[in-house]
């Protein structure tokens, strides 16, 4: 069992995260990072690109990872999960469950040779199953660690006792299938919350037609179809047949401001819309985009000005009004119906592709993850935090940041994150 009191646990490798942890390295104190998923990165690796200043997401992105990965005072937990917590400010005591990745993390350099000869398809998660991973990857190219992993419930010698190709043409032996999952022991002084946030499953929602009209699509799935990593290589084409779209409208606040659904605003969709449009524009000059909203929210700095130039620099029509319904024709376009509030009618108009802004909602986990940590969840099922210090949690050692508390974009989720770290090192400091 590892003791070591004068150390910070973050729990989630997304921005918010990887940020909190290198504050707290860069100041010498030890960090403990725990990621559910193989490779740290969380939503900001899915992105195209970053609003006010359409830098690419991966760009800004990389360079903390690898410090992250490299940094002396950080420890990486991948592929696990915290299950049980006890003790208090000062000195908790966590038990982490580790998956066994049956890869050996010292021999794996990446070259790929056993995924090209894997025979297993399924969903690429992190494409949002836009194509097909095998059943030994890496979340994503630039994935960090950049070592591969087998997907047991997929894997043809897991599930059919066959195959076992990967370990035949590992030239360095690094395919170990006799790995076990291992719990793990850690002593540490405090604990910062940075699980990030899921994407609101808009099929309930009949009138939109998601899952029923193949060309009405996510705001993250149009992220990876116009990202030049994702399943098209950047070379925006519409899924129904492949045609490049000439006319995109995007939807705001699906699923959010809903009474039905999630009553709160998730303050960025405006921003990510408008950023959207500009990179669909900058594929092609003659395409014509449409923003539909009931409110534009740009409160960051530089925020309005961006909206301001996507109207006269890339041609963006913003369309104060609400979409009623989304019909399609035997060519797969689609007929919006919406009500146009500066006009005061009905209209319809066709579209190639529409593009819905779905609600940022909590982890599925939120509920078990606050039970084992002992924080409160509010009605929404995000962390509860102090309403005079937005980084504190309902318990005293345990602080939080990012979306896990609130919706938010990517620089407040890095200001909040330095804020959450801030917090988590003065009682390591002052050694409660």
């Amino acid at each position: 069992m590892e003791k070591n009191s004068k150390s910070v646990m973050v729990i989630g490798g997304g921005i918010a995260g990887i940020q909190a942890s290198l504050d707290l390295a860069d100041r010498g104190i030890n960090v403990k990072l725990i990621e559910k998923k193989g490779c740290i990165g969380g939503r900001m690796a899915q992105l195209d690109k970053t609003f006010p200043t359409n830098d690419c997401s991966i760009c800004i992105l990389a360079p903390k990872l690898a410090e992250c990965y490299k940094h002396p005072k950080i420890e990486l937990h991948t592929l696990s999960e915290v299950c049980k917590l006890s003790g208090k400010a000062g000195s908790f005591h966590a038990q982490i469950l580790s998956k066994a990745r049956y890869v050996k993390a010292d021999e794996c350099i990446n070259c790929g040779k056993c995924v090209e000869k894997c025979p297993m398809r399924v969903d690429d998660a992190f494409d949002m199953n836009l194509r097909k991973r095998r059943a030994i990857y890496i979340d994503y190219v630039q994935g960090i660690p950049s070592i591969m992993a087998i997907d047991k419930e997929q894997c043809l010698f897991f599930t059919k006792n066959a195959c076992r190709i990967c370990e035949k043409v590992c030239e360095r032996e690094a395919i170990d299938f006799n790995q076990k999952d291992k719990n793990i022991e850690l002593e540490v002084g405090s604990i910062i919350v940075a699980t990030g946030y899921d994407i609101f499953n808009p099929t309930p929602l009949k009138d939109l037609g998601y899952g029923r009209h193949q060309n009405v699509v996510t705001s993250l799935e149009f992220e990876r179809l116009i990202c030049a990593s994702g399943p098209l290589g950047g070379h925006l084409l519409r899924p129904s047949d492949k045609k490049e779209p000439k006319r995109i409208a995007f939807i705001n606040c699906v699923g959010s401001r809903d009474e039905k659904n999630n009553p709160y605003c998730s303050s960025c969709c405006c921003m990510y819309t408008t950023k959207e449009a500009m990179i669909a524009y900058e594929h092609d000059n003659e395409l014509q985009t449409t923003i539909f909203y009931i409110d534009l929210r740009a409160i960051g700095k530089g925020f309005q000005e961006y909206i301001q130039r996507g109207s006269e620099e890339y041609g963006i029509t913003y369309v104060n009004g609400k979409v009623a319904q989304i019909l399609e024709d035997e060519e797969n376009n689609l007929l919006l119906i919406y009500e146009d509030i500066g006009a005061s009618k009905v209209i319809k108009f066709t579209f190639d592709m529409v593009v819905l802004a779905t609600s940022m909602i909590p982890k599925k986990n939120a509920p078990d993850l606050s039970q084992i940590l002992g924080i409160n969840i509010d009605d929404y099922n995000f962390f509860e935090a102090s309403p005079y210090y937005p980084q504190k949690s309902s318990k005293e050692g345990i602080f939080l940041c990012g979306t896990c508390r609130e919706p938010m974009d990517i620089p407040n989720s890095v200001v909040d994150a330095s804020g959450a770290a801030a917090k988590a090192a003065e009682i390591i400091i002052r050694g409660v």
